[in-house]
């Protein structure tokens, strides 16, 4: 399954504000130059983050955004559901998708997607946007 260049750069932008002390607003020029993002993207992600509660902005010459909430209060899963709209990997279980499978009954696959969603689902809500500041090992898997 594969991620939107909305859900990473929107979650490399949370990290990088969570980066920051939190005594002053940071501006989506700063984050964007920082992380290599489009600020023009940026700021569309920022209108849902915004609206989602996950960020709070501040107007002004010095303003920009802070996190409204703390960095170990937000899980990757909620910041994921905002921004990808839903973790399903396939439509049929997408709530309200309004999609029907005419197999969904006897479908031989359905289970596989169940238990991917259910897997990455728990692993997602158990970890936090403190988790991204914290040094990742060097090796990642390649066979996934």
């Amino acid at each position: 399954m594969k991620m939107s260049a909305k859900s990473e750069y929107g979650l490399r932008a949370m990290a990088a504000l969570a980066g920051y002390d939190g005594s002053a607003p940071v501006s989506l020029r700063e984050i964007a130059g920082g992380e290599h993002i489009p600020v023009e993207f940026l700021e569309q992600i920022f209108v849902d983050l915004r609206r989602a509660g996950f960020v709070r902005s501040v107007r002004g010459v010095k303003g920009g955004y802070l996190l409204a909430r703390p960095a170990e209060d937000i899980t990757l899963r909620e910041l994921l559901n905002t921004l990808e709209g839903s973790l399903a990997p396939m439509d049929c279980l997408k709530p309200d998708s309004g999609t029907t499978c005419a197999l969904v009954d006897g479908c031989s696959t359905r289970k596989v997607w169940i238990v991917m969603m259910a897997s990455m689902t728990e692993a997602l809500g158990q970890m936090t946007l403190a988790d991204l500041l914290t040094p990742h090992p060097a090796k990642v898997a390649q066979d996934v």
